[in-house]
């Protein structure tokens, strides 16, 4: 699995962070930063709910 992230797009809700936090973070500002771009499989549950519920569709996942 392959993440990517739209920083423009990010309306900083921090969903991401909440059920992802070993993969995504936040800055000052509250927009997402990607902490790892090629999360574990024991991540990968998370990383789809959190590219769900994003209520900017500012998360890509490119599976492999």
């Amino acid at each position: 699995m392959q993440v990517e992230v739209d920083q423009p797009k990010c309306v900083a809700s921090g969903q991401c962070v909440l059920l992802a936090p070993d993969v995504f973070d936040q800055d000052d500002e509250g927009i997402v930063e990607l902490l790892d771009a090629t999360p574990g499989p024991e991540h990968h549950a998370d990383v789809r709910e959190s590219a769900a519920v994003c209520p900017a569709a500012a998360i890509y996942l490119v599976e492999s």
